[in-house]
């Protein structure tokens, strides 16, 4: 009896060993695979902070959590149930059903451009009566894209590991990314109420309080900035590798080959010089594509509708 307790006490030891070592597994996986995507991850974080500019304050938080929640049923209920079928029974659709994300990435990001060089909201919409409503669908709407791209990535990074290895990585992986991108959204957003409570304190805080209240706009501006290139280029780099992958081989060459000349050229900054010049060329091909979406959309489905005739007087 005591025999077979103690055989079944190693049995259950086993077990747990091994079960420790595909939790470390997919951990370290998803860790690796997760940092493949930090640049849509700093681009995602870069982009949302725009939806929440210009609310009350205490509308902020609220409305990060309700598109926060909207990223996580991107994730679970759209995107990875989806990637999942597809790798598992038609990978080749996977390309060009992200080239059609990217394709979306562009035209915002262009139309966000031509919005301000025409200096009018790119919706032609108030800025100043925004719904929140609106505001959260259309941060979804962006998020779904970029979370795909996220998936997408880490999904390539682990394709060859079993079903439900990549299942598990996959979903750790849009936890955190998720935590992680809206966590950064709220700082951000909030740092300018920090500035306030500090700029109430004495001495050098409350100097550093008013430094960081007068920052914020500035940041948020940049931040805006930033997350329009960033739709651009992420957008145009979905484009680039999508096209190579499907066999149009030229535009991505091209720029591999200008990647390569810059990195050859300027010795130690090479690496630098070379992301620098592939990241410029997919934000412009990104714009161009952007644009031609634009002047589609704005003669078909976006065509204004012909003003009211004045009332007779």
């Amino acid at each position: 009896m005591a025999g077979g307790l103690v055989a079944l006490l190693d049995d259950v030891a086993v077990l747990a060993r091994a079960a420790a070592a595909s939790v470390d597994d997919i951990g370290a996986a998803a860790a690796k695979a997760g940092a493949k995507a930090a640049g849509v991850v700093i681009d995602d974080a870069a982009v949302t902070p725009q939806y929440v500019r210009d609310l009350a304050a205490d509308r902020e938080l609220p409305i990060i959590k309700r598109i926060a929640l909207g990223s996580l049923r991107n994730k679970f209920l759209i995107i990875l149930p989806a990637i999942l079928l597809l790798s598992q029974f038609v990978p080749w659709l996977l390309t060009p059903i992200l080239m059609l994300g990217g394709a979306y990435l562009c035209f915002e990001g262009a139309e966000k451009v031509w919005a301000k060089i025409a200096h009018h909201d790119a919706h032609g919409e108030d800025e100043g009566a925004k719904d929140e409503k609106t505001l959260v669908s259309g941060a979804v709407r962006t998020d779904l894209i970029l979370s795909a791209e996220i998936m997408v990535i880490t999904l390539n990074e682990v394709i060859d590991e079993p079903f439900w290895s990549r299942l598990a990585i996959l979903a750790v992986v849009a936890v955190i990314m998720t935590v992680l991108v809206y966590g950064a959204v709220a700082l951000i957003v909030k740092m300018d109420d920090a500035g306030l409570r500090l700029a109430q304190l004495p001495g050098a805080i409350a100097k550093f309080g008013r430094g960081l209240v007068k920052a914020m706009p500035i940041v948020l501006t940049a931040l805006t900035i930033i997350g329009t290139a960033a739709m651009l280029w992420v957008g145009g780099h979905i484009l680039l590798v999508g096209t190579d992958e499907l066999g149009l081989h030229f535009l991505y060459e091209a720029v591999h080959h200008l990647e390569e000349a810059a990195h050859d050229a300027t010795g130690a900054l090479g690496g630098v010089v070379g992301w620098l010049v592939n990241t410029i060329a997919s934000a412009i091909l990104g714009l161009i594509v952007g644009a031609l979406v634009v002047v589609v959309m704005t003669f078909t489905i976006h065509r204004r509708k012909p003003e009211p005739a004045a009332e007779a007087h």
